[in-house]
């Protein structure tokens, strides 16, 4: 089904919607959960370690926030959905992203404020059970390791250099990558220095953020004109891995806040530039369907909402939401913005995915970089003639910036999953006084290391092959995350419903969605011929829905106990 719609009025209701689900439902969450109430310092002052521990502005923090939960997600999501239609994949945007990714953000960073900056693990072992928080750790902690090789892939493969068949590196087809290296390491750099004359010289943060901006416009400058590095994929990947575990132990002002923070600049640059795109081109919508079933991608139910994750509800979020931001947060107040805010600005991101989508067909382009960078950067060079190569090269940088937070990110929540596996936080356990293999396993660089050679290697050894479970575990996460939340809300008196959809459903779409899958893996392995990769699916498939059936069990059967008003 077709019909006429002009990107940009598609923004301008989109962005409209967005503003008054933040302004009105976002206050009634407030008032409900009770947030600010207590006036307490929160973890980060009150825990202050000077590594994970670090209170940071709302800026900073905001900067670190949407970062991280952004990455490829709300840019691939959209793109690999838009066989569904633009109506479709709009429609669950802003419904998921109000009333489903909002509240799941929200909540989870608001429940690990209020549970001393512990992760959605602990929540939940003390507020269902402790075999519940294992289990939720497991799955977790894999999850995040093929986060970790997936993300090192994307940026690898957006810094590696193309080779000729002589094994002689293709400089002409390599350029653009190797402008992007340069100025993501140099950009490293000037992070450093930010984090440094902020938290150490104490410079104001106006004047630091515009010496930031300028930096940054100097490194782009200097990477357009100066990329003398051409490596191959796999000596990234590795680079990437070492990066990774520094950037995992390191305190969190020396380079996560103040490259999160610079990053966010580049992102909204982004974002600025896609709404200038979307002025000046008003894509035609109709170029793609309005609402129609994909028989390549599958049924629009469940696929669909797997598909576009971020940008409507992910998982992945309330592991950022209650493992870094929790632990960074200065006061309670700012969780709003934060949390709900990240999340409904990201929904800009998608709903701007899909007018780039639209006026990418029009040049028949592929690939989710091609599709966005390129689709974008047409729509201005369509107007402003000579100005591609340059806005493609900055949205295809502001891509790559997305992964390598988010990358970073997911290596130290690994990190915390680890270590909190091995610990009993109702025994006060913590790795500084425990003994034997607890105290090995759950050290800092030692659970550092395991988690980047777990991550690299999948990611040089066909990760692709089991990511098809990702779209899956990822929603499952999140219905897991809003079960742990909802528990805590039903135990301390305060009102809990607005969970309880967004839960059931995720938890359907998960189970359906995993069935589906496991089942086209049988088909593919009965058919002869299959490597590894459909015997893996198929089994963790399996695992999962079993995993999802029990917390399911254990977090409706609580919810229950606090409805007849027992003791949990």
């Amino acid at each position: 089904m077709y019909l006429a719609m002009n990107g940009l009025l598609l923004l301008i209701i989109s962005v409209a919607v967005l503003v008054c689900g933040y302004i009105f439902y976002g206050r009634w969450l407030c008032k409900q959960w009770g947030v600010g109430e207590n006036d307490k310092p929160t973890p980060a002052h009150t825990m202050e370690d000077g590594v994970d521990y670090v209170p940071a502005k709302a800026p900073v923090l905001m900067g670190h926030h949407f970062s991280s939960i952004a990455g490829a997600g709300p840019i691939t999501g959209p793109i690999n959905a838009a066989g569904f239609g633009w109506l479709a994949c709009t429609l669950w945007i802003l419904i998921g992203g109000i009333f489903f990714g909002g509240v799941h953000d929200f909540g989870a960073l608001f429940a690990s404020v209020r549970h001393g900056g512990k992760s959605i693990g602990e929540i939940i072992s003390t507020n269902m059970s402790k075999r519940a928080k294992t289990l939720f750790l497991i799955f977790a902690y894999l999850t995040l390791i093929l986060v970790v090789a997936a993300f090192a892939s994307i940026v690898a493969g957006t810094f590696g250099a193309t080779f000729t068949e002589t094994g002689a590196v293709d400089y002409a087809a390599s350029e653009a990558n190797a402008r992007v290296a340069m100025v993501s390491l140099l950009f490293i750099l000037i992070a450093i220095v930010f984090g440094f004359l902020v938290y150490r010289r104490n410079a104001p943060m106006s004047i630091a953020s515009v010496i930031g901006v300028i930096a940054i416009v100097v490194i782009i400058a200097i990477g357009m004109n100066f990329h003398p590095i051409y490596l191959s994929k796999s000596a990234w990947m590795w680079i990437c891995g070492i990066y990774i575990a520094i950037a995992s132990v390191t305190p969190v002002w020396i380079l996560l806040q103040p490259r999160d923070y610079l990053s966010s600049f580049l992102l909204y640059a982004m974002l600025a530039v896609a709404v200038v795109g979307v002025v000046l081109a008003r894509p035609d919508m109709s170029t793609m369907p309005m609402v129609e079933a994909s028989p390549a991608a599958g049924p629009i139910f469940p696929v669909l909402f797997t598909t576009i994750a971020c940008g409507a509800i992910s998982g992945f979020h309330s592991l950022v939401s209650s493992g870094t931001t929790s632990k960074q947060l200065d006061k309670e107040t700012d969780a709003k913005p934060i949390a709900y805010g990240g999340m409904l600005l990201e929904c800009v991101l998608a709903i701007l995915t899909l007018c780039a989508v639209a006026y990418a067909k029009v040049y028949d382009l592929s690939g989710a970089t091609n599709i966005f960078g390129g689709g974008l950067a047409h729509m201005i060079d369509d107007s402003i003639p000579g100005t591609y190569n340059i806005l493609f090269t900055l949205l295809v940088l502001t891509y790559s910036a997305f992964c390598l937070t988010s990358l970073d990110t997911a290596t130290r929540l690994a990190r915390f999953m680890f270590q909190e596996f091995w610990l009993d936080a109702s025994k006060g356990e913590t790795p500084e006084n425990v003994t034997g293999y607890k105290k090995v396993l759950s050290n800092m660089y030692v659970s550092t290391a395991i988690t980047v050679v777990l991550g690299v290697l999948l990611g040089l050894n066909g990760y692709e092959k089991i990511w098809a479970l990702f779209g899956s575990a990822n929603q499952l996460l999140a219905a897991l995350g809003l079960l742990a939340v909802a528990t805590w809300l039903g135990n301390i008196g305060k009102n809990n419903k607005m969970f309880l959809i967004p839960m059931a459903f995720m938890l359907v779409v998960t189970i359906f969605s995993l069935l589906i899958n496991t089942k086209t893996q049988i088909g593919l392995i009965s058919a002869g011929g299959a490597d590894w990769g459909p015997y893996v699916q198929a089994i963790i498939g399996v695992l999962l829905v079993v995993l999802a059936v029990i917390l399911a069990i254990e977090g409706i059967s609580t919810i229950a106990k606090q409805k007849k008003g027992q003791t949990v």
